[in-house]
């Protein structure tokens, strides 16, 4: 994961053997680490950058399944507003590593019954670690180099004002940075444009609203921080692979409630 990257999809991370992952998430760095599992909803830009943990286990659960599982509305809600959720290696159950690389065998099997199993037991671990982690604040990384600590300070103060107009100016001066400098530490540690990190933050705030509301789509656009129309429409199909409208059809309010 060498750059900032989004998809549609509900990611559970599982740190089996080793030391700690620290990911870049929505605008702040967060460790999993070891035995922690971790749940967060991928729309959001994130982006791995240190890792010491040498056995790792992904999940990625489609997003309109997610959806359909009709989750707590608190916890739907939180992981569509971009807080993942992350247990303590103290609220593990024994059995995370085997059933993690048993839903790996069943997913990739081809075979619809086990890939019906492993969705159930995906499901009902997502519920557990919800039990212990919702309500409870995000554990968040306080070391770091002093070029991490710049890019965090960029990366949050994009989180936090995508809706509004940004130029690169004002992104460097939250780091207290010159933009040329600023831009140059950018890409060196998250591998993109801050404006490719900026629309990805405004591409997965207007895909909740899609989702959660009934908001027109010029309103949409606006409320995410698209300046315009026919750009929101040009930059959500390109990403996202449907117009708006569709997307919103696919997806709005299943298995919410």
């Amino acid at each position: 994961m060498d750059a900032a990257h989004q998809h549609d999809d509900l990611e559970i991370n599982l740190v089996a053997e080793g030391g700690t992952m620290l990911y870049l998430f929505g605008g702040v760095p967060v460790e999993v680490g070891p035995g922690s599992v971790a749940a967060f909803w991928a729309a959001v830009p994130h982006q791995l950058v240190a890792n010491s943990a040498t056995r790792v286990h992904w999940i990625y659960v489609p997003f309109a399944e997610f959806l359909r599982w009709g989750l707590p509305a608190p916890l739907v809600s939180r992981l569509l507003s971009g807080a993942p959720l992350v247990a303590a290696p103290s609220a593990a159950t024994a059995t995370d590593p085997a059933n993690f690389a048993q839903w790996a065998d069943d997913l990739a099997s081809g075979r619809p019954e086990r890939h019906r199993i492993a969705m159930l037991e995906v499901e009902a671990r997502v519920r557990r670690l919800a039990l212990v982690t919702l309500g409870e604040p995000v554990r968040h990384y306080t070391g770091g180099s002093p070029a991490l600590r710049q890019v965090i300070a960029m990366v949050r103060h994009i989180a936090e004002h995508f809706r509004e107009p940004l130029t690169v100016a004002d992104v460097a001066a939250a780091a207290r940075l010159h933009p040329g400098y600023a831009m140059a530490q950018f890409r060196r540690v998250v591998h993109t444009t801050v404006g490719d990190y900026l629309t990805r933050c405004r591409l997965a705030e207007a895909r909740r609203l899609l989702v959660t509301t009934d908001l027109p789509i010029a309103q949409v656009a606006s409320a995410s921080g698209f300046g315009s129309v026919s750009r929101f429409y040009g930059a959500f199909t390109a990403a996202c692979g449907v117009p708006p409208a569709r997307f919103r059809g696919e997806h709005q309010h299943t298995g919410l409630r």
